[in-house]
């Protein structure tokens, strides 16, 4: 593959931890940024941005998908001299669909490309490049692999830290993204929760993980009790009390209901991408959403 010096990158944005699965499960969602980035001979960089974060997010070499590129070429080498990013963004920012994850897949894979890598011979160092920046690699893997994905970490292990599986979501699943119209910290979230937990709700959390990977692939009618949770969405009420009551609404009228990530966005994942009329969607925005596929896309020249 030779070096090209334009590319166009699509990835998909993404819901983790699903009820139990904190900080190892994710699902790649219909909801896309898309980058444009030409290599330019001459030093500088030149960033724009449309749509979520337009006016918000810096437009400098600070900009979180300029960034993931240099962590990646810091990888790969072959760095251009300089570059022109556009973004166009559709995934809500601080919402708990994975918009910083995205961010770092898209820059990570468009570097991979300018570096004239094959990204998809890469994912392994993409995915270390991203999770890295994120600490953990569900929304990561989720973005850059599309499907359901679970992921975990070696601690301690410099090479292949983060790893991750990909699996197809049984077509019955038709998530429904519930998005607060409030933006939420996972730093401020992460900040709720306990260094220690009873044994007996981790017990509980970790039969939902795995009763989670049969829920997603090949049996929804078990997903009620698979999006269970007693690690964290407990401890974290009090940043998203909102979002809390309507997962409860949720699932006291049959729709297994979890936060999506961090909050205040929350999953519904329906039969039929429908939800019941007495819900009291005050706030909330209401987002049917296909399961992405294919996860990061990239289009040359």
């Amino acid at each position: 593959m030779g070096r090209p010096t334009e590319v166009r990158v699509r990835v998909p944005a993404s819901s983790a931890n699903l009820g139990p699965g904190f900080d190892s499960l994710g699902l790649a969602l219909g909801l896309y940024d898309e980058i444009e980035v030409t290599a330019l001979p001459a030093d500088g960089v030149h960033v724009e941005v449309t749509g979520e974060g337009a006016g918000q997010v810096p437009c400098d070499g600070s900009h979180l998908v300029v960034q993931a590129m240099r962590t990646a070429w810091a990888a790969f080498g072959d760095a251009p001299a300089g570059l022109r990013l556009r973004c166009h963004n559709a995934i809500p920012h601080s919402r708990g669909l994975g918009s910083s994850a995205a961010a770092a897949v898209a820059g990570a894979v468009a570097a991979a490309v300018l570096a004239g890598r094959e990204p998809g011979l890469e994912r392994e160092t993409l995915l270390q490049v991203t999770a890295g920046m994120e600490g953990h690699a569900d929304n990561a893997a989720a973005s850059l692999l599309g499907g359901f994905v679970v992921a975990w970490e070696e601690p301690g292990n410099t090479s292949g830290r983060f790893h991750a599986v990909r699996l197809d979501v049984h077509d019955g699943i038709r998530p429904v993204a519930l998005v607060a119209g409030v933006e939420s910290s996972t730093k401020t979230t992460r900040g709720l929760l306990p260094e220690s937990v009873p044994l007996v709700d981790a017990a509980f959390t970790g039969s939902r993980t795995a009763l989670s990977v049969l829920a997603f692939t090949q049996r929804p009618e078990l997903l009620m009790a698979a999006t269970e949770d007693r690690l964290h969405q407990g401890y974290r009420r009090p940043a998203y009390p909102e979002s809390a009551d309507l997962v409860d609404s949720l699932r006291a009228h049959g729709i297994p209901a979890t936060i999506s990530g961090a909050g205040p966005t929350v999953l519904a994942l329906t039969a039929h991408g429908k939800l019941p009329a007495a819900l009291d969607l005050h706030g909330f925005s209401v987002m049917p959403l296909p399961v992405d596929t294919a996860g990061a896309l990239v289009e040359i020249g």
